[in-house]
């Protein structure tokens, strides 16, 4: 299965998300802010990155932009997963390299089809 780097600042929504994915065969990484979130997009390579936008530190527009200028995590699929659901939000994200937004709460099967359709 796939390698996919779950970022939330939320323990919470973090457990939410490797609960989820670890019972659908994944192996799964996870990141408690946008540093950690470079370092293990660069050093593990994951196949696709669930990427919380509101964090402290660097959030997840940055990090997302980050991650697509750089060659070697560039083809890392990226999904922004946040509360912040205007369409203005959601458009900017995009704007950013991300492959697709999830606003939150969003419901198991939404998450599981926005990660296969990436994947």
């Amino acid at each position: 299965m796939s390698k996919i780097l779950v970022v939330d600042d939320s323990p919470t929504a973090r457990a939410f998300m490797v609960d989820t994915l670890s019972s659908t065969g994944h192996h799964i990484l996870t990141a408690v802010d946008g540093e950690e979130a470079l370092h293990k997009a660069s050093t593990e390579r994951p196949d696709l990155i669930l990427l919380d936008v509101v964090m402290p530190g660097k959030n997840g527009f940055h990090v997302c932009r980050q991650l697509k200028a750089e060659a070697t995590t560039k083809g890392i699929k990226i999904i922004l997963v946040t509360s912040k659901n205007q369409q203005s939000d959601r458009v900017w994200g995009l704007k950013q390299g991300a492959d697709a937004y999830l606003a939150k709460p969003f419901d198991t099967a939404e998450l599981l089809m926005t990660i296969a359709k990436c994947l």
